[in-house]
């Protein structure tokens, strides 16, 4: 695909100055947990640390994808609230945390102006 695109094709794109920053999870649950525990965490999380902080999740019970609700990027400070909360569980054994990356195209490197 060529390189010299429009502003506004940049924009659908979001690509390049208009690149759009997530990051991925990976939990791993304690053994003993059932389905109703699991579903009340997922409950709380979603609410807590998702929808307090401006955030939607992409994914499912253990793996996913977190994003900005509106047009924009993740911030560190949202990342780092996210991962304090998780750890502050005790339903998860295991809570990794990726640094930001390009939400659209994971394989693309983090750009100085997103």
């Amino acid at each position: 695909m060529a390189t010299n695109r429009s502003r506004r094709l940049r924009k659908k794109l979001c690509v390049d100055e208009f690149q759009e920053l997530g990051f991925e999870l990976n939990l791993e649950f304690k053994e003993d947990l059932d389905d109703a525990a699991i579903d009340a965490f997922l409950d709380a999380f979603l609410t807590d640390a998702m929808d307090a902080n401006g955030l939607d999740y992409v994914g499912g019970d253990d793996y996913g994808l977190v994003c900005s609700v509106k047009r924009g990027s993740v911030t560190e400070e949202q990342r780092a609230t996210v991962e304090s909360w998780l750890k502050a569980r005790d339903e998860v054994i295991k809570a990794e945390v990726s640094p930001l990356m390009d939400a659209w195209y994971p394989e693309k490197a983090i750009n100085p102006t997103a």
